[in-house]
């Protein structure tokens, strides 16, 4: 039987005979466009296909917006007239910039890539372009911000990939109109949407030539709504292990969802996704009176992606100098003293929360190995694993190596079905509140193959009924 049709049977037969809790259809959309028989987001195929095997990275928000230490978009929120905004540049020195210190922090989060903004709705250009005065050469650093971090990427052999802007304030040629992440129009433009799209295709040339080896692109903010299919087929020929994303010209290879705004209960996602987060709760650029998530939020967040086949970004952002703030720099090694010990749990493993019908953890599987995750509030120290019967050979907490005890009982609550269901007990939900435990399960044979054989015993005697 297929896995989509045995999930779906078991699902129906569950209102029969109470054993598993309703699939919730949204984890299955109708858009197959890019899941294949097994309703898991296809694989490239090709050189992209890095993005599914290092699937947490570091996102770093920089430009001139650092200076007054607002926001990153300073310009446009406070607001502040172009004719100022642009003096900034004349402060632009980042004496303290090294990015060799950023991966440094990077590798003891456990991230294995990085996503960097070479140019912000401002405008401000950070790499050596051609196409306009407003970058960093112009200014008193005069050094290629871009070619600096690039350069410590390939030697370090990080992947790098590159966050553009399509709205651009500074631009005279970018019709704006007032709509979101736009200035209202400007007195002093020359409006010409053909001429900015050429623009950007020009930058974009340079990125993709200028930098060596590229591995994604990150568009952001296309107001304009403009529809350029050739523009990303241009980043495929020059940067083929490039995965461009879902914001600029068209669909793009992956979809990016943000901040946790939207309320998202899927068990899987229909094609590939990279969510991001910053640990400013205000800002994603620096700001100088940030407020800060705290460390079990971020986690949370971290391991409800990566437990569904998703990526992430981390977002920082270095201060005037070029400096990561002491206080995200911990938030980062905090949560690389977590990830670097549960990390097995999201490597090379399948989304497998639809085998429980226990809605406050979720699962992922490899081999005969089961992960339970519980990144929802706990709600006692026993994780009831229904409707598995079968008791694993081995349970250990990921977090600190101890072993975890279980049992099979027939529980109160499971009165209707009378059967013992797997119980994780006595787990440390007290004193390791402010974290996500992960739990390591091993069988004698694949997790799902336990649950297809237990229910389709319950289906064979629903049908006799």
């Amino acid at each position: 039987m297929e896995r989509r049709n045995f999930l779906q049977t078991i699902a129906y037969s569950s209102l029969a005979v109470g054993s598993v809790a309703m699939i919730p259809e949204m984890a299955y959309s109708e858009n197959s466009a890019f899941r294949n028989a097994e309703g898991i987001p296809e694989r490239f195929g090709d050189g992209r296909d890095w993005f599914f095997e290092k699937r947490f990275g570091m996102f770093v928000h920089w430009g001139l917006y650092a200076i007054p230490g607002w926001h990153e978009q300073h310009q446009y929120r406070y607001p502040v007239e172009r004719g100022e905004y642009i003096k900034l540049k004349d402060q632009w020195n980042p004496t303290g910039f090294d990015p060799e210190k950023w991966i440094d922090l990077l590798e003891q989060a456990g991230m294995k890539y990085i996503t960097f903004t070479t140019k912000h709705c401002d405008g401000f250009c950070l790499w050596e372009t051609k196409q306009t005065t407003f970058n960093t050469m112009n200014t008193p650093f005069k050094k290629d911000i871009l070619r600096l971090v690039a350069d410590a990427c390939h030697r370090r052999k990080i992947p790098l990939c590159l966050y553009y802007s399509i709205a651009d304030w500074n631009n005279p040629n970018y019709p704006n109109q007032g709509r979101a992440h736009e200035l209202q129009p400007q007195p002093q433009d020359t409006p010409d949407q053909a001429k900015y799209i050429e623009f950007v295709r020009d930058q974009v040339r340079e990125l993709c030539t200028n930098y060596g080896e590229i591995h994604g692109f990150w568009w952001d903010a296309n107001r304009m709504g403009v529809v350029d299919p050739s523009i990303n087929q241009m980043i495929r020929s020059l940067q083929p292990k490039a995965v461009i994303n879902n914001r600029g010209f068209d669909e793009g290879d992956f979809s990016t969802p943000e901040r946790d705004y939207e309320k998202d209960d899927h068990l899987r996602f229909d094609r590939p996704t990279e969510a991001c987060q910053a640990v400013g709760m205000e800002s994603w650029g620096y700001r100088k009176n940030e407020d800060y998530y705290n460390d079990r939020h971020l986690i949370r967040s971290i391991d409800k992606y990566l437990s569904r086949d998703a990526n992430y970004l981390l977002n920082v952002g270095p201060d005037p100098l070029g400096n990561i703030p002491e206080k995200s720099r911990e938030i980062f090694r905090n949560i690389g003293k977590w990830y670097n010990a549960v990390k097995e749990s999201f490597e090379k493993v399948e989304p497998a929360s639809q085998l429980t019908s226990n809605k406050n953890v979720m699962l992922t599987a490899k081999g005969n190995f089961l992960y339970v995750h519980l990144n929802k509030d706990p709600e006692g120290n026993v994780v009831k694993l229904r409707p598995f019967t079968n008791a694993p050979l081995s349970a250990v907490l990921l977090n600190n190596g101890q072993k975890v005890e279980f049992e099979l009982e027939f529980a109160p609550q499971d009165h209707v079905v009378k059967k013992a269901f797997l119980r994780l007990v006595k787990l440390p939900t007290n004193e390791m509140c402010n974290t996500v435990l992960v739990i390591k399960l091993e069988f004698n044979r694949p997790p799902r193959e336990l649950i297809q054989a237990t229910e389709t015993q319950e289906v064979i005697k629903d049908v006799q009924k």
